[in-house]
Parts: C-alpha cells; sequence; structure tokens
C-alpha cells in the first residue's frame, strides 16, 4: 500500500510504499499484554517490617495445676501483657486479632510483580500498534479529533526532523489539520487526592507522536507542547504507540522513520 509523502506545507511530494507491519491484524488484547508487561517491570516491590507488631513483652506461659500459670483461667489462650498497669495488664498483643497485632497476610517484598510475555507476542503487539495508526476509525476511538486529517498514516518529508522552533511545529500542526486536536490538548484536570502534594497536581491528555529517524532540532522544538511526544524509531514501544494499553495514538512519521522500519 502507497501512502502520500507530505511536505511541510501540506502538499504530496511523492509516495511511499508502506511496510507490511501496516497490514498486521488489530490485536488490542495482545497489545494491552504488552504494555501490562513493560509497566510491570518499574513496578518496585514493597512489603511491611517484618518485625511490626511483634516488638512487645507479651507472652503466653500455661502449665497446668500451677499458681502462676496462664491456662485454667477464664480467657483466651493469646500472649498477654504482665505486670503493666491496671489498664493495661492482660491486655492481649502479637496476634493478628488483637489490638495493635501483627498483620495476618502483610504484603512481601518478595513478591514477583513482573508479568512474562513471549517474545513473538511481544513483537506482534508492535506491529498490530503501529497497524492502528494507520486507521483513521481506530484513531478517532481513542479521542483525538481527526476529523480534518485526511491521510492516515501522516508521512511527512525529513525535513521535519530539522525544525527548531516551537512554533514552527505548531504551524505544521495547523496546517495538517491538527486544530481541534490542539484545543483539546489545553485541557487539564486537577487530580484528585494526595498526588497534588507529590508533583503530580494535572492530569494532561496525550497528544501527536512524532517518529523519527534522527534528531536535528524536532525534540527540543516540541517539549514545551503538551501531550506531544519525539520518539527515535530505533526506541519504539508499545506503551508510546497505545498509552494506557489504549491503541491509536495519532502519529506523525518522518520519511526516513517509515524507511527504516521496511528495512
Amino acid at each position: 500500500m502507497k501512502v502520500d509523502i507530505l511536505d511541510l506545507e501540506g502538499k504530496p511530494q511523492g509516495k511511499i510504499e508502506l511496510p507490511e507491519m501496516f497490514s498486521e491484524e488489530f490485536r488490542p488484547d495482545i497489545i494491552r499484554r504488552a504494555v501490562i508487561s513493560l509497566q510491570s517491570e518499574r513496578r518496585q516491590p514493597y512489603g511491611t517490617d517484618e518485625l511490626a507488631g511483634l516488638r512487645t513483652s507479651a507472652h503466653y506461659h500455661g502449665r497446668r495445676r500451677y499458681r502462676w500459670t496462664m491456662m485454667m483461667r477464664d480467657m483466651a489462650r493469646l500472649p498477654r501483657l504482665h505486670g503493666a498497669s491496671p489498664n493495661m495488664s492482660w491486655r492481649a498483643r502479637k496476634v493478628p486479632q488483637a489490638v495493635k497485632g501483627r498483620k495476618a497476610h502483610p504484603p512481601k517484598v518478595g513478591k514477583i510483580w513482573y508479568q512474562k510475555i513471549n517474545k513473538k507476542e511481544k513483537n506482534l503487539a508492535l506491529r498490530s500498534a503501529i497497524a492502528s495508526t494507520g486507521s483513521k476509525e481506530i484513531v478517532k476511538k481513542r479521542g483525538h479529533r481527526v476529523d480534518k486529517i485526511k491521510q492516515f498514516p501522516l508521512v511527512l518529508d525529513d525535513r521535519v526532523e530539522s525544525i527548531k522552533k516551537t512554533k514552527d511545529v505548531e504551524k505544521l500542526f495547523l496546517t495538517l489539520g491538527f486544530e481541534d486536536e490542539l484545543k483539546r490538548l489545553e485541557k487539564r484536570k486537577v487530580r484528585a487526592g494526595r498526588g497534588k502534594m507529590r508533583g503530580r497536581k494535572y492530569k494532561e491528555k496525550v497528544g501527536p507522536l512524532i517518529v523519527i529517524s534522527e534528531d536535528k532540532g524536532i525534540i527540543k522544538s516540541c517539549k514545551n507542547l503538551l501531550g506531544v511526544d519525539v520518539l527515535n524509531v530505533k526506541n519504539l514501544s508499545v506503551e508510546y504507540l497505545a498509552p494506557g494499553a489504549v491503541p491509536g495514538r495519532l502519529t506523525v512519521w518522518s520519511k526516513s522513520s517509515i524507511e527504516k522500519l521496511s528495512g
């Protein structure tokens, strides 16, 4: 399948043959598995203190028919405090059902969070995620505003890699028909809960992804654009093509990045 190569003014400058992976079957289930597997690699193990709830002098001692025993009494056989104040004496400790006792089944550091995935499934997920960027229906279903965009996938000539100013990137997006998409990216939502105090006050929307083969200034020029990412084709990942395991991200390809995919 061939598509037009557009220049920075949005005019066709020739055609290019798309790689076979753009014809791959759409598999959202495999894409989701691959994204979760990548995210699980970054999951930090956590657990409780091994001595939590056990730092106490409470104990139990029992011997039948003996004066100082804790048996033959009308109380449960639990580790209890001895010689404490009248209010605290004989209080149960250590066991899970006691006040300030240990947890019955606490989280353990040794738990393995990594979700395994077969190598062939991982490669299939990447090919399927790439193919989803070439379908207008899938991209629109993801939430992108693409009514004014005429061609999918969007392939630009290599001059896009040399853009050095943010205003030129914005001008390019308006030329390609990203006007509604840029308006969507302007809205930010204030996060609910503690995250506001921890450096993640706002939830930002995910916008276009620009895939290049070499950085000649485009990465720096897109740094201040909300939701816009620039990625080298060598580092292409399912997470970037399907953020949140939802495939169909609006993607702009440079000509040389398409040629590297074919190679």
